[in-house]
Protein backbone atom coordinates (compact mmCIF):
# COMPACT_ATOMS: atom_id res chain seq x y z
CA UNK A 1 0.00 0.00 0.00
CA UNK A 2 1.22 3.54 -0.43
CA UNK A 3 0.91 5.70 2.47
CA UNK A 4 1.88 8.96 0.49
CA UNK A 5 -0.61 8.98 -2.40
CA UNK A 6 -2.92 11.38 -1.11
CA UNK A 7 0.37 13.83 -0.02
CA UNK A 8 2.02 12.68 -3.37
CA UNK A 9 -1.39 14.10 -5.15
CA UNK A 10 -1.17 17.50 -2.86
CA UNK A 11 2.73 17.74 -3.96
CA UNK A 12 1.66 17.23 -7.52
CA UNK A 13 -0.57 20.46 -7.36
CA UNK A 14 1.83 22.31 -6.10
CA UNK A 15 1.44 22.67 -2.25
CA UNK A 16 4.29 22.37 -0.46
CA UNK A 17 3.20 21.95 3.67
CA UNK A 18 0.93 19.36 3.73
CA UNK A 19 -0.38 18.57 7.14
CA UNK A 20 -2.79 14.96 8.25
CA UNK A 21 -5.24 16.18 10.67
CA UNK A 22 -7.46 13.42 12.93
CA UNK A 23 -9.42 13.43 16.29
CA UNK A 24 -9.62 11.38 19.40
CA UNK A 25 -12.53 10.90 21.71
CA UNK A 26 -15.67 11.67 19.72
CA UNK A 27 -17.61 8.27 21.41
CA UNK A 28 -16.64 8.65 24.73
CA UNK A 29 -19.18 9.59 27.60
CA UNK A 30 -16.44 11.63 29.11
CA UNK A 31 -13.47 14.16 28.91
CA UNK A 32 -12.91 16.52 26.23
CA UNK A 33 -12.44 15.95 22.48
CA UNK A 34 -8.73 16.35 21.18
CA UNK A 35 -7.06 16.79 17.48
CA UNK A 36 -3.84 16.76 16.11
CA UNK A 37 -2.33 17.95 12.77
CA UNK A 38 1.07 16.47 12.00
CA UNK A 39 3.14 17.78 9.18
CA UNK A 40 5.39 15.62 7.89
CA UNK A 41 8.99 15.90 5.95
CA UNK A 42 8.26 15.19 1.65
CA UNK A 43 8.46 11.53 1.35
CA UNK A 44 8.83 10.21 4.98
CA UNK A 45 7.23 7.22 6.10
CA UNK A 46 7.74 6.38 10.26
CA UNK A 47 7.99 2.83 10.46
CA UNK A 48 5.34 0.94 12.57
CA UNK A 49 2.76 4.15 11.98
CA UNK A 50 -0.63 2.88 11.58
CA UNK A 51 -4.46 4.18 12.15
CA UNK A 52 -4.03 4.34 16.21
CA UNK A 53 -6.97 1.91 16.78
CA UNK A 54 -4.47 -0.78 15.23
CA UNK A 55 -2.13 -0.01 17.66
CA UNK A 56 -1.29 -1.21 20.93
CA UNK A 57 -0.94 1.72 23.83
CA UNK A 58 2.77 0.65 24.01
CA UNK A 59 3.26 0.87 20.73
CA UNK A 60 1.48 3.97 20.14
CA UNK A 61 3.03 5.53 23.20
CA UNK A 62 6.72 4.61 21.60
CA UNK A 63 5.62 6.44 18.11
CA UNK A 64 4.40 9.30 19.47
CA UNK A 65 7.16 10.39 20.81
CA UNK A 66 9.14 9.38 17.04
CA UNK A 67 6.32 11.11 15.30
CA UNK A 68 7.11 14.33 17.09
CA UNK A 69 10.73 14.50 16.56
CA UNK A 70 10.97 13.38 13.26
CA UNK A 71 7.48 15.90 12.07
CA UNK A 72 7.99 19.49 10.20
CA UNK A 73 5.64 20.56 13.08
CA UNK A 74 2.92 19.57 14.77
CA UNK A 75 0.30 20.85 17.11
CA UNK A 76 -2.57 19.54 19.78
CA UNK A 77 -5.66 21.11 20.02
CA UNK A 78 -8.72 20.62 22.47
CA UNK A 79 -12.32 21.09 22.52
CA UNK A 80 -14.20 21.25 26.02
CA UNK A 81 -16.54 18.66 27.90
CA UNK A 82 -18.49 22.63 28.00
CA UNK A 83 -18.18 23.30 24.04
CA UNK A 84 -19.10 20.21 23.30
CA UNK A 85 -22.14 20.31 25.05
CA UNK A 86 -22.70 23.85 23.73
CA UNK A 87 -22.23 23.15 20.02
CA UNK A 88 -22.66 19.41 19.69
CA UNK A 89 -19.47 16.53 19.20
CA UNK A 90 -19.46 16.75 15.76
CA UNK A 91 -19.10 20.60 15.89
CA UNK A 92 -16.43 20.38 19.27
CA UNK A 93 -14.16 17.83 17.03
CA UNK A 94 -14.26 20.35 14.24
CA UNK A 95 -13.02 23.14 16.48
CA UNK A 96 -10.55 21.03 18.38
CA UNK A 97 -9.28 20.29 14.53
CA UNK A 98 -9.04 23.91 13.19
CA UNK A 99 -7.29 24.56 16.40
CA UNK A 100 -4.97 21.72 15.99
CA UNK A 101 -4.18 23.21 12.44
CA UNK A 102 -4.32 27.13 13.49
CA UNK A 103 -1.66 26.03 16.25
CA UNK A 104 1.28 24.56 14.22
CA UNK A 105 4.01 26.10 14.35
CA UNK A 106 5.24 25.79 10.72
CA UNK A 107 1.96 27.25 8.62
CA UNK A 108 0.63 24.61 6.47
CA UNK A 109 -0.61 25.07 2.84
CA UNK A 110 -3.22 22.10 2.51
CA UNK A 111 -4.92 19.89 5.33
CA UNK A 112 -5.82 16.24 4.94
CA UNK A 113 -8.61 15.63 7.38
CA UNK A 114 -9.90 12.30 8.57
CA UNK A 115 -13.38 11.98 7.82
CA UNK A 116 -15.99 12.87 5.55
CA UNK A 117 -16.33 16.56 7.05
CA UNK A 118 -13.63 19.14 7.07
CA UNK A 119 -13.59 21.85 9.56
CA UNK A 120 -13.63 25.56 8.55
CA UNK A 121 -9.99 26.65 7.96
CA UNK A 122 -8.69 29.59 6.04
CA UNK A 123 -6.10 27.00 4.14
CA UNK A 124 -7.61 24.26 1.32
CA UNK A 125 -8.66 20.96 2.58
CA UNK A 126 -10.00 17.46 1.69
CA UNK A 127 -11.55 14.86 3.50
CA UNK A 128 -10.62 11.39 3.69
CA UNK A 129 -12.76 8.52 4.39
CA UNK A 130 -10.72 6.04 6.55
CA UNK A 131 -8.26 8.71 6.32
CA UNK A 132 -6.25 7.15 9.19
CA UNK A 133 -5.36 4.03 7.49
CA UNK A 134 -4.89 5.52 3.45
CA UNK A 135 -2.37 8.66 5.09
CA UNK A 136 1.08 8.65 6.69
CA UNK A 137 0.30 12.57 7.81
CA UNK A 138 -2.92 11.31 9.15
CA UNK A 139 -2.14 8.50 10.71
CA UNK A 140 0.47 10.23 12.71
CA UNK A 141 -1.92 12.57 13.34
CA UNK A 142 -4.61 10.04 14.62
CA UNK A 143 -1.72 8.32 17.01
CA UNK A 144 -0.64 11.84 18.37
CA UNK A 145 -4.46 12.74 19.03
CA UNK A 146 -5.03 9.39 20.58
CA UNK A 147 -1.86 9.54 22.96
CA UNK A 148 -2.50 12.89 24.10
CA UNK A 149 -6.28 12.42 25.28
CA UNK A 150 -5.53 9.13 26.72
CA UNK A 151 -2.87 10.83 28.71
CA UNK A 152 -5.03 13.32 29.81
CA UNK A 153 -8.09 10.66 31.27
CA UNK A 154 -5.23 9.18 33.10
CA UNK A 155 -4.82 13.03 35.49
CA UNK A 156 -8.67 12.86 35.51
CA UNK A 157 -8.53 8.79 36.77
CA UNK A 158 -6.51 10.59 39.96
CA UNK A 159 -9.25 13.26 40.39
CA UNK A 160 -12.27 11.01 40.16
CA UNK A 161 -11.21 7.46 41.01
CA UNK A 162 -14.26 5.95 41.70
CA UNK A 163 -15.21 5.87 37.78
CA UNK A 164 -11.76 4.08 36.58
CA UNK A 165 -10.88 6.67 33.57
CA UNK A 166 -8.05 4.65 33.69
CA UNK A 167 -9.09 1.94 31.93
CA UNK A 168 -11.58 2.62 29.69
CA UNK A 169 -10.74 6.50 29.06
CA UNK A 170 -13.90 7.70 28.83
CA UNK A 171 -15.50 4.79 26.61
CA UNK A 172 -19.51 3.89 27.82
CA UNK A 173 -18.07 0.31 28.45
CA UNK A 174 -19.90 -1.88 31.54
CA UNK A 175 -18.07 -0.81 34.34
CA UNK A 176 -18.36 3.05 33.55
CA UNK A 177 -21.95 2.77 33.10
CA UNK A 178 -22.27 1.10 36.41
CA UNK A 179 -19.88 3.76 38.36
CA UNK A 180 -21.98 6.24 35.94
CA UNK A 181 -25.21 4.89 38.01
CA UNK A 182 -23.66 4.58 41.21
CA UNK A 183 -22.07 7.83 42.00
CA UNK A 184 -23.82 9.99 39.78
CA UNK A 185 -22.15 12.10 36.61
CA UNK A 186 -18.66 13.92 37.47
CA UNK A 187 -17.97 17.27 35.95
CA UNK A 188 -15.74 15.99 33.07
CA UNK A 189 -18.68 13.59 32.08
CA UNK A 190 -20.75 14.92 28.72
CA UNK A 191 -24.17 15.66 30.17
CA UNK A 192 -25.90 14.76 26.80
CA UNK A 193 -23.97 11.22 26.05
CA UNK A 194 -25.78 10.44 29.56
CA UNK A 195 -29.34 11.00 29.04
CA UNK A 196 -30.38 7.77 27.66
CA UNK A 197 -28.25 5.54 30.65
CA UNK A 198 -29.83 7.73 33.25
CA UNK A 199 -33.38 7.59 31.69
CA UNK A 200 -32.81 3.84 31.94
CA UNK A 201 -31.98 4.02 35.25
CA UNK A 202 -35.03 6.15 36.47
CA UNK A 203 -37.46 3.54 34.90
Amino acid sequence: MDWLQYENIAYEKGYVKICGVDEAGRGPLSGPVCAAAVILPKGKIIEGVNDSKKLSEKKREKLFDIIKEESTAYSIGWASVEEIESINILNAAMLAMKRAVEGLPVKADFAYIDGNKTPDLEIPCEAIVKGDANSMSIAAASILAKVSRDRLMLEYAQQYPEYGFEKHKGYGTKVHNEAILKYGPCPIHRKSFLKKLLSKNEE
